[in-house]
């Protein structure tokens, strides 16, 4: 079994001290050798009793769609989508392949992506625009890169060529490669352009995302080179503390901006104990020492209000949803949903809307798919469009518009 630090779980911005940087090759290619092994429950703590949650709690009765769906395309393990200002679509695919859909529904394949490494829910992951991507015609990708002692998380950038990326640059890696899956890997940038959010996933591993000093289990907020965000709640203290935003994930799927700039979150949690989460500067958000689900083992783990030192969720489901992408939708289709939160679910087969009032969410809709939804678009022209986590060559892509 890995042998993780245990630390106290004291407030974020306290946590300072010594640290370890993440924003080159060279910072991390002397990582220790780890074990292979991962643990099987989170640390249970004798002394905390259990307060159960009693509110929050998300899951609904499953009802039929009342859009239309159509299909626009098929794709090989897909993860993620991205559309282009012209109405192009951007699909990445785990096992390494970057594909560009034109407007007419053909699909090219791009070149010069980075090695990715196919481990756990691994490979070629997120996908995301440059603000300025139509001068620049810049993109990122998050990926699970091979390294020599096992996997971590990397961000790249690179030019969109015609057929091939060009100056690809890694720009970031989380560090503490090792095994395990669950890399979160979702991009965000921020609302004036300026900046970007990394979800990172805690790699099935538990207490690293409890240590300050990994950046494993976090929220990262990033400037658009993958250096440490000025204003960040420890930007003096250099390494990863410095470019750490909230702390205490498992595995953060989805990341979206609301039209007031608050940050919302889409959390996979154990067995049971799926999360929306509002992002706050500074805040520990308690995995693994609470969770509103319990490990896959059966051991329990106390529930959310046992620590009301620590951030919970707006909403959870248990059973769980398995959530995959998040949207906020803006568009003009659906002028009912405006400013619904729009969250796609695997293991539930289902596409999900939540409605957002400030700092408050609640269920609205949860609609039966009858497929795995692994990631989730708002089009150009205001489409909803979703991608079907499909094995080989089952990873459907469908478009969704009003009925009539």
């Amino acid at each position: 079994m890995i042998r993780f630090t245990t630390y106290a779980l004291l407030p974020l911005a306290a946590l300072i001290g010594a640290s370890c940087s993440v924003t080159s090759a060279a910072q991390n290619a002397t990582a220790p050798a780890q074990s292979t092994e991962l643990p099987e429950n989170a640390p249970l703590d004798p002394s905390l009793k259990n307060i159960p949650a009693t509110v929050g709690r998300a899951n609904l009765t499953p009802s039929a769609p009342p859009f239309a769906i159509t299909q626009t395309g098929q794709f090989v393990s897909p993860f993620a989508i991205a559309f282009l200002p012209d109405g192009r679509l951007l699909v990445t695919e785990k096992p390494g392949h970057l594909k560009l859909r034109a407007t007419d529904g053909s699909v090219a394949e791009i070149a010069g992506v980075p090695a990715t490494a196919q481990v756990g829910q691994g490979g070629l992951l997120d996908v995301a625009i440059a603000p300025d991507f139509a001068a620049s015609k810049r993109i990122y990708l998050s990926y699970s890169e091979p390294r020599a002692q096992g996997s971590s998380l990397a961000l790249a950038t690179a030019i969109l060529g015609a057929t091939a990326l060009e100056k690809l640059q890694v720009i970031w890696r989380a560090g503490s490669d090792g095994p395990g899956g669950q890399f979160g890997a979702n991009i965000a940038f921020a609302p004036d352009g300026q900046s970007l959010f990394l979800s990172s996933g805690e790699r099935q591993r538990f207490t690293p995302a409890q240590d300050p000093d990994q950046a494993l289990g976090k929220i990262l907020h990033l400037t658009l080179d993958g250096k440490p965000a000025p204003g960040n709640p420890m930007a003096s203290a250099g390494g990863v503390r410095a470019a750490t935003w909230s702390t205490g994930h498992r595995n953060p799927y989805g990341l979206a901006f609301d039209s007031a700039g608050r940050l919302w979150e889409i959390e996979m949690g154990p067995k049971g104990g799926d999360e929306l989460n509002l992002i706050l500067p500074g805040k520990n958000y308690g995995w693994p020492i609470v969770s509103n689900g319990d490990n896959y083992s059966g051991q329990p783990i106390p529930d959310h209000p046992s620590r009301p030192d620590l951030e919970a969720p707006k909403l959870w489901w248990n059973p769980s949803i398995s959530p995959g992408g998040l949207i906020i939708y803006s568009g003009t289709l659906f002028p009912a949903w405006k400013g619904s939160a729009f969250i796609a679910a695997l293991s539930g087969e289902a596409l999900i809307r939540v409605t957002l009032n400030g700092a408050a969410a609640a269920p609205a809709d949860q609609w039966k798919m009858d497929m795995r939804i692994r990631d989730i678009a708002q089009a150009p022209d205001g489409a909803i469009w979703l991608l079907e986590d499909g094995k080989g060559e089952h990873g459907r892509l469908f478009r969704i518009t009003p009925k009539g």
